[in-house]
């Protein structure tokens, strides 16, 4: 008697790319600072360590804190550009 390997124990083959998260929804607009921090991939005190210094910014919705989705690729684009900064200044 023959048994099927379930899916999800199977191994996929290198592709050079990264594996895909399933629990990752790349259409939400607003994250919990746990789902931004994962997007970032940073954990989850450094996440909020950058929404208490004002890094990041948070809008309330209702009684919970979410930080826009967008408000990550402006971070990283400002980090970006320090970086660009700190080279041509050298």
């Amino acid at each position: 008697m023959t048994t099927a390997t379930p899916a999800a124990l199977t191994v996929p083959e290198a592709s050079g790319t990264a594996p895909a998260v399933p629990d990752q929804d790349l259409t939400l607009v607003a994250l919990t600072v746990e789902e931004a921090a994962r997007r970032l991939s940073i954990g989850r005190t450094t996440m909020y360590a950058l929404i208490r210094d004002g890094e990041i910014p948070t809008v309330p919705i209702g009684r919970l804190r979410r930080v826009p989705a967008e408000v990550l690729a402006e971070y990283l684009r400002r980090l970006m550009n320090s970086v660009a900064n700190h080279h041509i200044a050298s």
